[in-house]
């Protein structure tokens, strides 16, 4: 998330003191009396003004899905709530461009569309035309394929999997020509054309930049032969990559491919900093004298799913979400974008937002009514018919829309604040100041210990700034918690303005195990014994990346043989049921013998364990294991060939229940 100081906050407040009543955009005088610039508008979102935009900017969307998602009865309105067509909403809204996608025969042979939008040509001229119509310029993104075209999916269309390849160009070339000639004669108001949807690894079924770079020039000369003066467009993804667009730019210009735009997609979720965005481009750029642009981006408004079927985010793991999930939070991340974009300079040409009229055509718990909708009209990602073509995904996953959380349109098609960024750019836009997200918690306590929550949590305003605010806790939930014991729990809070808040709570049985991660420097209390005449091939290891929790582990290796065990006796025990466990990683284990064990009184327990690389935890477990005399010696045994090496940590010793 962008970081704006009290500074800002300040000027914020001072230029809010200035508006005038009507709320319209209003002009002040400089310092030197002179020309006048533009105050930022009163709206209901906050928008830092991008400096250095021009007034040709591109501010575009990918809205190819449009026409299947009307025909399967979806509508859109103004912000008044009033029916509205949606391409004059977007124009309102500051939108100069439209980007479709175009694909060469989504149908299956029975003539049932793949879906997605169902996006042929026709298709793309009935969109291009409403776009016309309202003012805004057209991007014909032909992806070559029957389907969907992405950095993992290259496919050459069904009518061209036979050709040779001399014959492929030829039939690119063709179906370029003419399907651009088709959209001009309808009056189309063409200013761009990619060859080819984020052909990162790939192109019409060639992987090989050779082959590649000549398809790309039979696309180019295409657009070329059709209008002069349409922009030439390739299609790029994953600017994170270390060298990967210096290195398509490169290839792009030692094979001689003819091209304007070097276009990235930027999902702020999946793809690095906008720091990065900016540099990378920049390269591209100076180096090689193109234009630049993110041909995709969008970001989330909630983590509600709107139709039953799951969306790409937010996720768990392998996200990046520097933003909070709200409407304000989607604007500043557009915003941002745009800014990286302008940053690079005058090569720096636009941003279009990917799908942001992709809203539900039913609610989530109408899924039969919604497949009916998806599977006739197309306005799902895929169809069940697209599985002759695409049998690996479409095939397995087809279903509605993955992204009608980050559409720019709410879940009944009217437009979101964040739809007026386009606009805001230009003059920036201020709001009253209101909490717009809460940081959820995450505690940690051990069974028997006083759990209290906070009185303040942590918020962030719709300004970008951070500050605390006091919170009301469910508190008979967590008394239920507490009384429960062991186990996962989430209580709720509420803060000024209704919003909520989570803590996660974790609670844990108490660990009879005393250091049983090893980060304290008295291990004392645990006995290594090397066997079988090993000598000293353990050591309490200062490498937090070998560790499984903390700093340190037991690490060991051995150029010769491994055989050792590391053991503790635990005294004082209730007589009763426990479990033990510890985790373990390593790898290069020949003729390995590896177990934990616990020893009571009048019983040996044993469980045999492994290791299969680094940091992939195996996490053996002792269940009943029955302790009557509070007294259990527990441990691991670790025996391998030469070359062996791993680390153990965190071995855990808990109570389960009591002697009946």
């Amino acid at each position: 998330m962008r970081k704006r100081g009290t500074s800002i906050l300040l000027a914020l407040i001072v230029i809010i003191s200035t508006f005038s009543v009507t709320g319209k955009i209003g002009f002040a005088a400089n310092q030197e009396g002179g020309a006048k610039v533009p105050e930022p508008v009163e709206a209901d979102i906050f928008v830092e003004k991008v400096d250095g935009i021009s007034e040709e900017f591109i501010k575009g969307v990918d809205v190819s899905s449009i026409l299947a998602l009307e025909e399967s009865g979806v509508k859109f309105s103004n912000e008044s709530g009033k029916k509205q067509d949606i391409f004059k909403t977007l124009r309102d809204a500051g939108v100069n461009y439209i980007r479709v996608r175009v694909w060469n025969d989504p149908y299956d042979t029975k003539g049932r569309g793949y879906g997605g939008g169902n996006n042929d040509v026709e298709k793309a001229i009935e969109i291009g035309k409403r776009a016309t119509k309202n003012g805004m310029k057209l991007l014909v993104d032909f992806h070559y394929s029957d389907f969907w075209a992405d950095p993992a999916k290259q496919q050459a269309p069904k009518a061209w999997k036979s050709l040779s390849f001399e014959d492929k160009k030829v039939a690119l070339y063709t179906y370029t020509h003419e399907s651009l000639q088709m959209m001009l004669d309808e009056g189309i108001d063409i200013g761009m054309v990619q060859v080819g949807n984020e052909t990162t690894g790939g192109f019409v079924g060639e992987t090989d930049w050779a082959k590649m770079s000549e398809l790309f020039k039979a696309g180019s000369k295409a657009i070329r032969e059709v209008d002069q003066n349409i922009l030439v467009a390739l299609h790029f993804t994953n600017p994170e990559k270390a060298g990967r667009y210096d290195t398509i730019a490169k290839t792009l210009d030692e094979n001689q491919v003819d091209y304007d735009v070097f276009a990235s997609s930027y999902y702020p979720f999946w793809h690095g900093t906008l720091e990065n965005l900016t540099s990378v481009l920049k390269n591209v750029a100076d180096t090689y004298g193109k234009k630049v642009m993110v041909a995709e981006t969008s970001y989330t408004y909630t983590e509600e799913d709107g139709d039953g079927h799951g969306n790409t985010a937010p996720k768990e793991t392998g996200q990046t979400l520097n933003y909070p999930i709200t409407v304000q939070g989607q604007a500043t991340a557009v915003r941002d974008v745009i800014e990286a974009v302008v940053n690079v300079g005058e090569a720096g040409i636009g941003v279009f937002y990917w799908e942001p009229a992709w809203i539900p055509v039913g609610p989530p718990n109408k899924m039969k009514q919604n497949m009916k909708k998806w599977e006739k009209d197309g306005s799902g990602w895929a169809t069940s018919f697209a599985a002759e073509y695409d049998p690996e995904d479409a095939g397995h996953w087809y279903g509605g829309s993955a992204v009608d959380n980050q559409a720019l349109f709410d879940f009944n098609g009217k437009p979101l604040s964040s739809l007026n960024v386009f606009k805001y750019v230009d003059t920036g836009a201020v709001a009253p100041i209101k909490v717009d997200d809460v940081k959820d918690l995450s505690i940690s306590s051990i069974v028997g210990e006083d759990i209290s929550l906070p009185e303040t949590v942590t918020v962030i305003y719709n300004n970008g700034s951070e500050g605390t605010a006091a919170v009301t806790w469910d508190n008979d939930a967590l008394q239920q918690a507490i009384s429960n014991g062991a186990g996962s729990y989430v209580i709720e809070g509420v803060v000024e303005g209704g919003i909520t808040v989570n803590a996660k709570l974790q609670i844990s049985p108490r660990n009879y195990v005393v250091n049983p991660s090893f980060e304290s420097t008295d291990r004392s209390m645990w006995e290594v014994t090397y066997k079988n005449g090993t000598y000293n091939h353990t050591s309490f290891q200062l490498k937090a990346s070998d560790a499984k929790s903390g700093n340190y582990s037991l690490h060991f290796y051995s150029a010769d043989a491994v055989d050792f065990q590391v053991e503790q006796t635990i005294t004082g025990l209730e007589p009763g049921y426990y479990k033990l466990a510890m985790f373990l990683q390593g790898g290069d284990a020949g003729d390995d013998d590896m177990f934990i064990y616990a020893s009571t009184s009048d019983k040996e327990y044993k469980m045999d364990t492994s290791v299969n690389g680094w940091v992939n935890w195996s996490n053996p477990e002792i269940s009943e294991i029955l302790v009557i005399d509070g007294t259990v010696t527990i441990g691991a045994s670790i025996k391998a060939s030469a070359g062996a090496w791993g680390s153990l940590d965190d071995f855990t010793l808990y109570r389960v229940r009591g002697v009946e």
